[in-house]
């Protein structure tokens, strides 16, 4: 007899249907599973052999053969187990056909026919949705993320014998929801701007990147509260948008990283992978293409602390996503695509030691060192930072004084208001942010009177600026300029733009 089940697989973020079918017929006890299976999904025959019995059911001594259709692309995971499972029990009469064409199954299964929870489950059930299926039966631990897409019936079941029991009618299963707006309810953090002594600099221009969306590296001795300024960065970030938050999701769903009892990642992301890291686990791929930190960091904040400790061909993989948005990691079987739009925040010391250029400490560096260790920078990458900072040593009064400066809300209410005339400029775009601008929107939306154009003509000459380094500045200026509700670009926003791209100049030349 043949049964068909349909179950889902990942490719990248999204997902595609896949026919699980099964074909008992009369030969020697064989269990066979093709349409390209990886290691994880021939070994489930042990699993789903085991299941059955457990679970009370026959096991047929017949020849088994299952085909996971479309057969020419690579399945992976233990999702199928739940749905071979099933076709099994359907080939052989215990499960009515009806009862399962329109519904979608995914889970692992134990020895003892328990489901445990798999990854992907997420876009799966957007897939699904799209598809028009009326459910899903799944692991009653993705039951969250899988409710968050809406308008498709999710039915969580915790055994084998519980999915048989409610195809045959015999069990009621309530369909799970979940309210998107409680998702969404404010979230309070430790953190904050008051936190950090002195540094008002550094926390202007943190509130510009914050409100436009620019990359930043800050440069300064140890100690100075580099770290601490940019672990706060996420306090003035605005809430996400459900869109960004499915998409964010979608990427910690196939990683199997969803925050348990979560259905949806609601907080910006704020990544700080170690400086060991290889370009793989940054950028992503692997002989399977997995997304790496720059994809995890998706929507949201990606920090390189101690910059120059990464290796340097690591840190060039990152020239392509921070103007693309996205990556592209091609494999002789495959070619994946995953979201990459990121703000990337950098710190650094200006030499070794870090004492370089400090009033009260001595730098003990010689000159080729400090040559060596800011060589694993290269001026491209260096070029695509917005904004370049000097971040001080805090002097004793401003750590004991009183002087706080603003604190994380007041800021984020700056910056709320300067993303909300981004969202109106660029209404009808896929653009949200002036760090995303195209060359023609350059044009439109960031004329400079005759003055400006005097200053950053100077500017362009006395620094050796580059023309991506011109369209930076015109683009932090308009978010200076937005930070300010004003819709001309004034000479005072030009001016104060120039001087986030000359620290390189001062210090790291």
């Amino acid at each position: 007899m043949l049964a068909k089940i349909l179950s889902g697989a990942v490719i990248g973020i999204d997902a595609y249907l896949v026919e699980v079918e099964v074909d008992i017929s009369q030969g020697l006890p064989t269990f066979s599973t093709v349409g390209l299976p990886e290691g994880a999904v021939r070994e489930s025959k042990e699993r789903v052999k085991a299941a059955i019995k457990n679970s009370g059911y026959e096991f047929p001594s017949d020849r088994i053969t299952v085909n996971l259709a479309p057969a020419d692309v690579r399945k992976e995971g233990s999702a199928f187990d739940l749905p071979m499972a099933l076709g099994i029990l359907a080939a052989t009469g215990v499960i009515e056909r009806a009862s399962y064409q329109d519904h979608l199954f995914i889970g692992e299964l134990a020895l003892d026919g328990m489901l445990r929870p798999v990854k992907g489950v997420l876009p799966t059930s957007i897939a699904a949705k799209e598809l028009g299926l009326r459910g899903i039966f799944l692991p009653r631990e993705n039951a969250a993320e899988a409710a968050v897409v809406g308008d498709i019936e999710i039915y969580p079941v915790s055994f084998l014998s519980e999915v048989v029991e409610a195809l045959h009618g015999r069990l009621d299963i309530d369909a799970y929801s979940v309210d998107i707006e409680e998702l969404f309810q404010k979230h309070t953090s430790s953190e904050d701007f008051l936190d950090v002594r002195g540094q008002e600099n550094a926390k202007r221009a943190l509130q510009i990147a914050a409100a436009g969306g620019h990359n930043l590296i800050m440069v300064g001795p140890p100690g100075s509260g580099k770290t601490m300024l940019a672990k706060r960065l996420y306090t003035i970030l605005p809430e996400l948008t459900f869109e960004e938050a499915l998409e964010t999701s979608k990427v910690y769903s196939v990683m199997g990283l969803m925050p348990e009892g979560h259905g949806l990642i609601t907080q910006r992301p704020f990544r700080s992978p170690h400086h060991t890291i290889s370009d793989a686990g940054l950028i992503g791929g692997g002989q399977n293409p997995k997304p790496g930190e720059v994809s995890l960091a998706n929507n949201g904040v990606l920090f390189l602390d101690e910059l120059p400790e990464f290796r340097k061909n690591v840190l060039e993989v990152l020239r392509q996503p921070m103007e693309d948005g996205q990556v592209t990691i091609s494999r002789a079987n495959s070619r994946v695509t995953y979201p990459a739009n990121f703000m990337l925040i950098a710190a650094m010391n200006p030499c070794p030691c870090g004492f370089l250029g400090d009033s009260k400490r001595e730098c003990r560096c010689s000159l080729l060192q400090i040559q060596r260790y800011r060589s694993k920078i290269s001026g491209p990458l260096m070029d695509r930072i917005d904004i370049h900072i000097e971040v001080t040593a805090v002097a004793y009064k401003e750590l004991v004084g009183d002087n706080k400066g603003a604190s994380s809300a007041e800021m984020l209410a700056k910056v709320i208001t300067a993303r909300d005339i981004q969202n109106e400029r660029f209404k009808g775009t896929p653009i949200h942010t002036n760090a995303r601008m195209t060359t023609r929107q350059i044009r439109e939306f960031c004329k400079i009177d005759s003055n400006s154009e005097e200053l950053l003509e100077k500017a362009m000459d006395k620094f050796g600026l580059s023309a991506r380094a011109h369209s930076r500045i015109l683009k932090i200026s308009r978010t200076i300029a937005d930070l300010e509700r004003s819709q001309e670009i004034k000479p005072a926003h030009v001016a104060e733009a120039i001087q986030y791209r000359c620290l390189d100049r001062r210090l790291l030349v």
